[in-house]
């Protein structure tokens, strides 16, 4: 079964009113709906933007912009709501953080094609989202069906941590998508590194869509590096590198391409190396190996609260 998907190099914009916003995402979005993607992917923080209709004083202040963002939340989720039903595509409209309990959590919210909404929340948070602004974590991890594939989210840096993937894989994902935003070239790296793994780990398809350009109006989005991809084994049916395609460094643009979901299960099967299938016994080895070097190694083993 093919798929086309739509992921984009988003820069972050500067808006004075909801309308100019609300036109600003239609027109951005309208290359993705033209081309008849089937999956429409906006990276993370990109409503990070929506802290520009607050005017200065409030978005100078992170602390400020989590609280005022508050207030757009329910418009911004009937808007992309409308924009997945009215093009028949699931939409990943990036990350927003959203209040839960007086404490802010980056939240990926899913539309799919009826207008239903799925979500996702980030796992890992960086030094900057724990220590600066206070952002915490999700506590679920979830696996979402769309009307073509079975589709796990991991926030940005919740790609560089392996279990994550695996477990949404475990659960039935057939590919998984990366909504990221990073800063300098050393994290776009790590996050393009952690995709490019965990589509070799776990053999699917990975789609990272990312944040560019400046927009140094904003203390928490001033800086945006990085590029779209779609990571794939390095396998039967697959193109040799793993890398099926590839934006430009920082460029605004949508990278749009067509996925055959098929070669996720032939190589899966029957691939020159089967990484799925191994994951457990790789597992048992290390453990069995570890359990014979010492008898301190036997206590962790046997007794994980001694950890």
């Amino acid at each position: 079964m093919k798929m086309r998907v739509a992921l984009a190099q988003y820069p972050i914009g500067q808006f004075s009113l909801w309308q100019d916003y609300e036109q600003h995402m239609r027109r951005w979005l309208q290359p993705a709906f033209d081309a008849q993607a089937e999956l429409v992917v906006l990276p993370e923080y990109c409503a990070m933007e929506l802290a520009s209709l607050f005017g200065e004083n409030r978005y100078c202040d992170i602390s400020r912009q989590l609280a005022d963002l508050q207030s757009v939340l329910p418009y911004y989720l009937e808007l992309f709501s409308e924009l997945a039903c009215e093009n028949s595509c699931t939409l990943v409209a990036g990350t927003f953080p959203v209040e839960e309990n007086y404490k802010y959590i980056n939240r990926c919210h899913v539309f799919l094609p009826d207008g239903s909404m799925k979500y996702q929340d980030k796992l890992m948070m960086t030094r900057f989202e724990r220590e600066q602004w206070e952002i915490v974590a999700g506590s679920e991890l979830r696996v979402i069906e769309t009307p073509k594939a079975m589709m796990g989210i991991a926030v940005c840096y919740d790609i560089e941590f392996p279990l994550i993937s695996r477990r949404l894989c475990t659960q039935g994902a057939e590919i998984i998508v990366v909504p990221s935003c990073t800063d300098t070239m050393a994290g776009y790296h790590r996050v393009r590194i952690g995709c490019q793994a965990r589509a070799l780990e776990n053999q699917c398809y990975v789609m990272h869509a990312s944040t560019v350009g400046d927009a140094l109006w904003n203390p928490a989005v001033d800086t945006n590096v990085g590029s779209a991809a779609i990571y794939t084994p390095s396998d039967n049916g697959f193109p040799e590198d793993g890398v099926l395609s590839r934006g430009r460094m920082s460029e605004p643009c949508w990278l749009i391409e067509d996925i055959d979901l098929s070669t996720v299960e032939y190589v899966r099967e029957h691939g020159e190396v089967l990484n799925v299938a191994h994951w457990a016994e790789s597992e048992y080895v290390y453990s069995a190996r570890q359990y014979q070097q010492s008898p301190e190694s036997r206590v962790l083993l046997e007794d994980p609260a001694e950890w």
